[in-house]
């Protein structure tokens, strides 16, 4: 059983329900997944013992949020490098924080991202059927790409 941690931020709980949506989808894979909000996230040890990280916040005015920002620098610290990631995000115009997430992650991180590239979603779709499972499904692949 894998383990997968699923960092995100969240202003109006859109991304949040991504996140708890893809938390089922890893549980449904018969994987183990823990959420966190970045603002409980104080240090790098926070980060340590996980197979696989998911990473996500809202797109606000094209960006990600600042919160967002201070904690893919502190993630640096923690030495992913190699280890499962991807990238998710709700919007409402654009989309762009979830594609600048995953970038960093690959990049920069050099960390060995899901082939599925960043994941976004209209925050109005979300709580529909198809946004539910296009959710789990991103969580499933997560798994599939730890083995």
């Amino acid at each position: 059983m894998k383990k997968v941690l699923i960092a995100f931020d969240s202003r109006t709980g859109h991304t949040q329900k991504m996140a708890e949506y893809m938390a089922e989808g890893i549980r449904i894979s018969g994987n183990e997944a823990e959420l966190m909000k970045i603002s409980g996230i104080k240090n790098q040890e926070d980060l340590q013992g996980f197979d696989a990280y998911v990473f996500g916040c809202p797109t606000y005015h094209r960006d990600m949020t600042n919160g967002m920002k201070t904690f893919l620098f502190l993630a640096q610290k923690a030495n992913l490098e190699g280890k499962v990631g991807g990238a998710f995000g709700s919007y409402t115009h654009s989309g762009d924080a979830p594609s600048i997430i995953f970038d960093t992650m690959e990049y920069v991180f050099k960390m060995d991202m899901v082939a599925l590239g960043s994941f976004n979603f209209k925050e109005h779709l979300i709580d529909t059927p198809d946004g539910i499972r296009a959710c789990q499904d991103y969580g499933k692949a997560i798994c599939d790409k730890c083995g």
